[in-house]
């Protein structure tokens, strides 16, 4: 057990430390809305951020819509951490451990951006992603006069993205045509989430066999038979 959980926890800290150190970087070498290109045309980074969920989804303006989703966070890394000691403990598979490690980095990688950010980068009023009618903050910004903006400070942060696929459908796909695959903003915290999300729905039936017990009498049948 213990060196399962130690090869997970390399996992966990190795998935955090790329995940942070990406969003770092693109908020201190990207303007928001920069775009480059990562491979070819069809993988870019394009710097922005989200005040609500995975892949952009928002929640809400009110302060307690943010705080609600952030502590969903905290209580959800909390009942995962537990969930995969319990079932290491159990002898369950090293790749099932490996699969809770991966949900568990992600939702931490983003709740890390929420707790922390809003004290060590500059808060710009102006741009699009910081803007939240109807939170009843106002701020001052230069090009747009008094504006509403989100709220600010711990658990209330925005989550960095940055990763996009650039390929759209072919134009002869019904209601889908010329629209994109994929139109979300990601980043490695989203990516391992749904990696490990991937993994347990795919391997469910090598992680959660069914336990086909005998009852009494057929025991005493195949003991007869023996």
């Amino acid at each position: 057990m213990k060196k399962k959980l130690q090869i997970v926890a390399i996992v966990v800290v190795l998935l955090l430390i790329l995940d942070q150190v990406i969003k770092v970087y693109i908020k201190t070498s990207f303007h928001p809305e920069e775009h480059r290109y990562l491979i070819g045309s069809w993988f870019s980074a394009h710097y922005t951020e989200n005040q609500g969920m995975a892949f952009g989804t928002t929640f809400g303006a009110a302060i307690w819509h943010k705080l609600a989703l952030s502590i969903f966070r905290v209580i959800a890394i909390i009942f995962i951490a537990y969930y995969l000691i319990k079932e290491a403990r159990k002898g369950a598979k090293l790749s099932f451990l490996i699969a809770l490690g991966f949900i568990w980095a992600g939702a931490t990688g983003n709740l890390l951006d929420s707790m922390f950010y809003d004290f060590f980068f500059n808060f710009n009023p102006c741009v699009h992603f910081n803007r939240l009618e109807g939170s009843k903050v106002m701020a001052d910004c230069k090009y747009l006069g008094t504006i509403e903006v989100r709220h600010r400070g711990f658990l209330l942060g925005n989550v960095v993205d940055m990763f996009q696929f650039n390929v759209a459908w072919p134009k002869w796909v019904p209601y889908l045509g010329g629209g994109q695959v994929f139109p979300a903003i990601f980043n490695v915290a989203d990516a391992s989430i749904t990696v490990g999300v991937a993994t347990l729905i795919i391997g469910q039936r090598s992680f959660f066999p069914k336990n086909k017990s005998l009852n009494p009498e057929n025991e005493e049948v195949l003991g007869d038979k023996a």
